[in-house]
């Protein structure tokens, strides 16, 4: 049996805006945003590159820490990565 793993991300859009998401293939998620097929918000302000992501065992986690992400302001995400 195959074990998922689920992914919350930032993506820095083309304009600087920050887009925060949730997926199982960070992979193809990422070609989906590149091509405009991702989401509404990242086909408007176009892919920038890949920011930030977490590894989950389970989907209520991710589920959680992308709310959690999502309501963080821009100095807090950018956080996430400069101090990593």
């Amino acid at each position: 049996m195959r074990k998922w793993k689920w992914y919350v991300y930032i993506i820095e859009c083309k304009d600087h805006l920050y887009y925060t998401g949730m997926t199982y293939s960070i992979e193809k998620r990422m070609d989906q945003h590149f091509f405009g097929k991702g989401s509404r918000f990242t086909a408007r302000h176009g892919y920038g590159k890949l920011r930030y992501f977490e590894e989950f065992d389970n989907i209520y986690d991710a589920r959680e820490r992308e709310r959690q992400i999502k309501d963080y302001s821009r100095k807090k995400k950018e956080k996430l990565w400069k101090n990593s």
